[in-house]
């Protein structure tokens, strides 16, 4: 350890250690579950030790997706009223800062350095990229008509970007800005997960009951997954939420107005498992050890916490009104 550091004091010496890459602020242990609530523009704070409520965070109008900052030490909300991302700190949980977005910015991703924001802009039909040092959007890329879903790879050379009214995934290289191809999907496409190894985009078509399943080396769709739940319409089966375990074997789907969460073996790309949850299932979070999920409920305003081995819900926790994304920290 530098000799310079063990005379700091002890707030310093951690602050000092993390900027130095001694410390990894993400192998800090999980203590809070945050959710946005889009009708409340509050962020409801929740204690995972015992999910008893803590006060909840005020932030900007209509707050939907949220994810953490490249350091892990900021919570980047976007609120799709006020065109804006608030900036909150997570050691004091306040807002700090405000970013400039496009308009109606509802989901974002961020380059694995943090210094650019990829917003979907549902109105211009359009991608928007923001400098985070200028707050200036340096490039807008025309997509197809109300785009959503925005997920970056791994590397950061690739964005995509799902059309909820084109049934389509649009492929965007970071380098050119340029749109490069385009993938027919299910219908009403929203959200996408990359698998670890980055071989495969899953997508979830909402008005499809479906998960579309993408070869990133071929650009095309390998496998459609249908969803079911017994003694449920196809209607009633519209998915959101998507998330991908680290090891890559297993996925977990928010089935929406079915009111379950699928749990689905990746290598079968077969439904294991349907926990049924609180009303119209939406948002996903898994705990760090993945024994935990953690799913936000539109309709009835709570979250569900549940047993992954056991495959149960274990307790619902009152949240904001119609909560939109819930975030681990």
């Amino acid at each position: 350890m530098p000799h310079a550091l063990l005379s700091l004091s002890p707030v310093r010496w951690l602050v000092a250690l993390t900027a130095a890459g001694l410390l990894h602020v993400g192998a800090q242990a999980q203590t809070l579950a945050l959710v946005s609530s889009e009708k409340d523009n509050a962020i409801t704070v929740i204690r995972l030790a015992d999910l008893q409520l803590q006060a909840p965070i005020p932030t900007c109008k209509r707050p939907r997706h949220m994810q953490l900052s490249a350091n892990r030490q900021q919570l980047l909300v976007a609120c799709s009223d006020s065109a804006a991302a608030d900036v909150i700190d997570l050691r004091s949980l306040k807002s700090v800062d405000r970013i400039p977005l496009s308009d109606d910015p509802e989901i974002f991703d961020l380059s694995p350095d943090g210094r650019t924001f990829y917003v979907s802009n549902e109105d211009d039909a359009a991608l928007s990229i923001i400098d985070a040092a200028s707050r200036k959007i340096v490039a807008s890329v025309p997509v197809g008509r109300e785009p959503e879903g925005v997920k970056v790879s791994a590397d950061g050379k690739t964005v995509y970007v799902t059309s909820e009214v084109a049934n389509s995934v649009h492929v965007i290289d970071t380098a050119s800005r340029k749109l490069v191809k385009t993938i027919a999907v299910g219908q009403r496409p929203r959200r996408m997960a990359l698998s670890p190894d980055g071989k495969e985009l899953w997508v979830s078509n909402e008005l499809g009951a479906s998960i579309s399943i993408i070869s990133t080396a071929e650009q095309k769709v390998v496998h459609t997954l249908t969803l079911d739940l017994k003694g449920a319409r196809a209607s009633d089966i519209t998915p959101v939420g998507l998330l991908i375990g680290r090891d890559g074997k297993r996925a977990y789907v928010a089935m929406g107005r079915a009111n379950h969460v699928a749990f689905i073996d990746v290598a079968s790309r077969q439904i294991t498992e349907r926990v049924l949850v609180g009303r119209r299932a939406w948002g996903l979070a898994l705990s760090q050890d993945e024994s935990r999920l953690y799913v936000v409920n539109g309709l009835s305003d709570d979250l569900s916490v549940v047993d992954v081995k056991a495959a149960r819900a274990l307790k619902s926790v009152p949240v904001g009104r119609v909560p939109h994304t819930v975030v681990l920290y």
